[in-house]
């Protein structure tokens, strides 16, 4: 066990380092990496880590993906592609404590909770770095009202299609890479839970995620302090409830989801 934290940790150390200089990662959002890392690649095994990699690199490289068009909608967002560790632990945190108890408690169960998880975070933000780019403007999730792209809750057809492809790139590998667990089936029921998880990402993003106003800009957005340095004030949802709490929750529903269509399956 301690040899396989060391090299977990040597990994984890090697991608940060790269993340860093690629600015990818904030110095927090460093230090939260290297420990979520160490831990899925140290507890959980190899294949664990290499889908922690897989969304970490592809997330990386599509936040630097037509930068400048995606510019505007960034604006609503609470923070930007240099993750930090609060980011980092929303979409790993999760992960790691899967990792956690698959030592401590011996069952099948753990691999595909942890997929759905890593599906659900793949899945959000690759629609969240995609779909900004659509041609169409989303629409709220809960009555279909046509909305600012970048807006919380909002969905568009390529933002689905996007999340959708994030949650099938992520099952597939874990099928490929773990032969104890049958290809199709959590292939099927990755994808499954990792959209879905991505889709109550954006139900609790349209309801009850924290989201402010601008009434010097008159927009909405995730931001205490608005783009143009102007405080804003609470528009609606629960004060405590931020982005990176919503990301957290959702991961553990598309893992649960994940985890019932893999029982449904088998």
């Amino acid at each position: 066990m301690g040899e396989q934290l060391f090299w977990g940790f040597v990994v984890s150390l090697i991608i940060v380092f790269l993340a860093v200089w690629r600015g990818s990662l904030a110095t927090s959002g460093a230090i939260g990496a290297l420990i979520v890392g160490t831990l899925i690649f140290g507890l959980g095994g190899w294949q664990w880590g290499v889908l922690l990699g897989l969304f970490f690199v592809s997330s990386s490289l599509l936040s630097h993906f037509k930068e400048a068009e995606k510019r505007q909608a960034a604006e609503k967002f609470d923070k930007g592609h240099r993750r930090d560790i609060g980011q980092v632990l929303a979409n790993g945190s999760l992960g790691a404590l899967v990792a956690i108890l698959s030592v401590i408690m011996n069952n099948h169960l753990w691999f595909p909770l942890f997929v759905g998880a890593m599906a659900t975070v793949t899945a959000d933000t690759w629609a969240t770095e995609l779909g900004t780019l659509s041609k169409r403007p989303p629409r709220l999730i809960t009555n279909g009202r046509i909305v600012d792209t970048g807006t919380s809750g909002g969905v568009s057809a390529l933002g689905t299609a996007v999340s959708l492809a994030g949650s099938l790139f992520i099952s597939l590998f874990a099928g490929i890479l773990h032969t104890d667990y049958n290809l199709f089936t959590i292939l099927l029921a990755g994808t499954l839970g990792g959209l879905s998880g991505s889709l109550f990402d954006s139900l609790l993003g349209a309801t009850v995620q924290q989201v402010y106003y601008c009434d010097v800009c008159q927009k909405d957005t995730e931001r205490k302090l608005h783009k143009c340095g102007h405080p804003t004030r609470p528009l609606r949802g629960w004060h405590w409830l931020n982005n990176d709490l919503v990301n957290w929750l959702a991961s553990l529903a598309g893992g649960l989801i994940t985890v019932s269509f893999w029982l449904a399956f088998t």
